[in-house]
């Protein structure tokens, strides 16, 4: 059995001009929101209009299987590797866009859910065509991308992605580091937000269709002031998005001025998040907002 949270420990260094960094546009006109409906009156919530023809029928050739080739770039492909990392004598399968190195700007993650694997991040071609686009971002950018196997969302799959984080922040000790969580995949999040040690590596979070946990207002995470970002489809049939909503609202309320974001998709499902997420806007206000404390 695994030890409840052990990694390898690594002094990181703040950038000083970190904030200076940001991603360059790609396919930004064909990526960004559609028409926002409502916003709040400091921007920090947006209601997006999505339309199941336009954003899903007209977007793919096949639907949810197959996207239009103009939303897509290969370019990736010669770094892409299906790869894995051992520690502990336990072994992380993951795929891997880019090297990571003491150049590295930026480090993405993203988390499956229940009943994905490290593929469903790396797909080209489903969820519009977005997975390619963060790819290319952290391409295209001085970036590494990640897409993880994880074994539970428990206490094991918090220590595979803490430990895989902490092998790469060795590898790239001055890029930022944001963590993206689709539906189950957001319990893992609320652990590394929780954990003081996967907190001090983490620069963002992002909720994608994620559950609700209240432990996150008081977490080590929120200590430091890393921003939160949560993306929810009103329509949602798993997790209810007032849940999030909620959450969002109780953050506001205890932390003033605190660095978070809710995109409600107007009629959206529980995939609709995915697909939707402005990968460019919403990590380039991130690193805007990367926490100075290492």
């Amino acid at each position: 059995m695994l030890k409840p949270i052990v990694f390898l420990v690594v002094v990181f260094a703040f950038v000083s001009n970190a904030s200076a960094f940001s991603l360059a546009p790609y396919k930004d006109s064909l990526f960004q929101y559609p028409d926002v409906i409502d916003q709040s009156a400091d921007g920090s919530l947006v209601v997006v209009d999505y339309q199941l023809e336009r954003d899903l029928r007209q977007r793919d050739s096949e639907p949810e299987r197959r996207v239009r080739g103009d939303y897509v770039s290969y370019k990736p492909r010669w770094s892409e590797r299906d790869t894995s990392i051992t520690v502990n004598g336990v072994r992380l399968p993951h795929i891997r866009v880019g090297t990571a190195n003491t150049e590295t700007a930026i480090i993405t993650l993203y988390l499956h859910g229940k009943g994905g694997n490290r593929h469903q991040g790396a797909d080209d071609q489903t969820f519009g065509g977005n997975f390619n686009r963060i790819k290319n971002l952290m391409l295209r950018n001085n970036g590494v991308y990640l897409s993880p196997d994880i074994t539970n969302f428990e206490e094991r799959g918090h220590w595979e992605i803490g430990s895989l984080i902490a092998a790469y922040k060795q590898e790239a000790p001055n890029a930022a580091v944001y963590v993206a969580c689709g539906s189950m995949g957001s319990l893992l999040c609320y652990q590394l937000a929780d954990n003081a040690v996967t907190a001090a590596m983490i620069d963002g979070l992002l909720f994608l269709g994620g559950a609700r946990d209240d432990a996150l207002v008081g977490s080590a995470a929120v200590k430091r002031k890393v921003p939160i970002f949560f993306g929810h489809g009103s329509a949602d049939q798993v997790y209810p998005w007032t849940r999030q909503h909620g959450l969002f609202l109780a953050l506001q309320k205890k932390h003033r001025q605190y660095p978070v974001r809710f995109a409600l998709f107007q009629t959206g499902s529980h995939g609709t998040p995915i697909r939707m997420l402005d990968w460019r806007q919403t990590l380039n206000w991130m690193l805007t907002n990367r926490p100075t404390s290492q």
